[in-house]
């Protein structure tokens, strides 16, 4: 009987499954358990980019900044790529004036992909913590269908 095949993907599959997405879920530590949150983000140049709102995530985040971060594309129960990136979360608020230009390439991303962020016009204005995910570490599997072939 034919198997569906389970398999590595290479960082540049990786990238691109992290680049054609704008949703992901965010895992970290909180109160001894791993929590996770839906967040929506931008991916440029290693790093994710997005915002949220104040509260229990930013305070769990503070004490420990690792954090893992997943991506899906899920098609059947034999048809899907999960990305899984590893690393370090910052704060806009506390970036080194020599990295605004970067953090403002983020914004501008953000904007296009929500427009109004952080304006008068913001749709969500109670995200205003702007954050960013070094991707340290980037694995993927994916899981194809048995090949109609072997049927």
């Amino acid at each position: 009987m034919p198997q569906p095949t389970i398999h590595e993907l290479n960082r540049a599959a990786c990238e691109g499954i992290l680049a054609r997405h704008s949703v992901g879920r965010l895992a970290f530590w909180q109160q001894n358990r791993v929590d996770i949150e839906p967040l929506h983000y931008v991916y440029i140049d290693g790093w994710i980019y997005g915002r949220t709102s104040p509260g229990r995530k930013i305070e769990a985040v503070g004490h420990q900044h690792h954090v893992a971060f997943e991506v899906d594309e899920v098609r059947d129960v034999f048809d899907w790529r999960s990305v899984v990136v590893h690393g370090g979360w910052y704060l806009m608020e506390s970036a080194p004036p020599a990295e605004l230009a970067r953090w403002e390439r983020g914004v501008e991303a953000l904007r296009k992909l929500v427009p109004g962020s952080l304006t008068e016009n913001d749709p969500v204005p109670f995200r205003t913590v702007v954050f960013r995910i070094h991707a340290a570490e980037i694995t993927g599997r994916e899981c194809l269908p048995p090949r109609e072939t072997e049927r």
